[in-house]
């Protein structure tokens, strides 16, 4: 609350700074405290704040590079005042570097199933921890995360945009690790937000993998995009006025700072130069042509008042699922607690019911 009362409405500058000056408060209060919990605690605190500090910048700001290395390194100063055991990796990808993060599990860990774990549209490699690192190793189990083209420092570091083939990344990364790591019994690809596309699509085509989750649904990028833009610019785009799209789109950003971040991220990301390749990249990013290539078992998470995305993706989904071992499918309604997408501010709900399908792995 202290952070967001001096925010303006519709102006990055101040989201930044007021997020910004939360962090490095709880940063200097980190550097001099000595338990060593406490400051690890504050540590990964001091991260959350930096990391969402940078978050709406324009991704030209020259403050966005600093402030998102600032809350990488402040991150692992937490992890490393915690004691919390985990190895960083370098994959080799074309003339590029990806990143993941290896979390071994307690003592039996290497018995049980291993979660391969990815984000999504604006994720970062670090806060793959906060989501499920944690709660799996409470549960006995390690945790493989990694960011791929479009994501992270991959994205800020080496401007490498998404792929809608990520099966490519993802075979980069699980052969990079399993060159140096004993394979575990089972795998399970584990993805968040847009990750409900690109886990299924990589297990679509890396059979290594044994189970695949989409936390939450997310059959058709396409459509979720269409959602966010007048239907005239659907019309206009058939007609090929360009230009035209392009100034409405720029008197929308206008009155729309969500809107206006999408923009400006979606070009980031995909490496596109106008609105109109933006919204066709999107389309590309559905598993209509891959889901019947599918074996493995699969759960799929989804919440009734997800604002990105239509519950009817869910349906569409599961028609596709032809070939799949096994389909799951759990939706959280109002009630629950866990209507908004990918149950945030209620994470205790999905991760009982992924632990719970997790058991039929245990069990084989």
């Amino acid at each position: 609350m202290e952070a967001v009362k001096n925010i303006k409405e519709g102006d990055p500058q101040s989201w930044f700074y007021g997020w910004e000056n939360a962090g490095n408060r709880v940063l200097e209060r980190a550097d001099k405290i000595q338990d060593r919990i406490s400051k690890g605690q504050a540590y990964l605190r001091a991260h959350n704040y930096l990391r969402t500090a940078e978050f709406f910048l324009d991704p030209d700001d020259e403050k966005r590079q600093s402030a998102f290395d600032k809350s990488v390194k402040v991150f692992h100063k937490g992890l490393d005042n915690l004691g919390v055991k985990y190895e960083k990796i370098q994959v080799p990808y074309g003339e590029h570097k990806l990143n993941a993060i290896y979390y071994p599990g307690p003592a039996g860990a290497d018995k049980k199933p291993l979660i391969v774990f990815v984000g999504g549209f604006d994720s970062t490699l670090e806060e793959l921890y906060f989501v499920i690192v944690r709660a799996a190793y409470e549960r006995g189990f390690s945790v493989l995360t990694y960011e791929g083209p479009g994501q992270g420092s991959v994205l800020r570091k080496q401007n490498l945009g998404f792929t809608p083939e990520w099966e490519k990344p993802t075979k980069a990364v699980l052969d990079t690790f399993l060159t140096s790591h004993t394979k575990h019994p089972k795998m399970i690809l584990v993805g968040m937000s847009l990750g409900g596309y690109l886990a299924p699509r990589a297990a679509a085509f890396d059979k290594r993998f044994d189970g695949v989750v989409a936390y939450d649904v997310l059959y058709d990028f396409g459509e979720v995009a269409e959602r966010t833009v007048p239907g005239i610019i659907l019309w206009l785009e058939k007609q090929n006025y360009n230009n035209l799209i392009e100034f409405l789109v720029k008197i929308k950003s206008s009155f729309s700072p969500s809107f206006s971040w999408g923009v400006k991220n979606g070009r980031w990301t995909m490496k596109t130069a106008n609105s109109v390749e933006t919204l066709k990249a999107f389309r590309t990013y559905s598993l209509e042509s891959s889901a019947e290539k599918i074996t493995q078992e699969v759960l799929i998470l989804a919440a009734t008042e997800d604002h990105f995305i239509p519950l009817k993706q869910v349906e569409d989904f599961k028609r596709k699922l032809t070939n799949a071992k096994s389909v799951t499918s759990v939706i959280y309604d109002r009630a629950s607690g866990g209507a908004e997408h990918c149950q945030l501010g209620a994470q205790a709900l999905w991760q009982a019911d992924f632990f719970d399908w997790m058991k039929r792995f245990e069990k084989k």
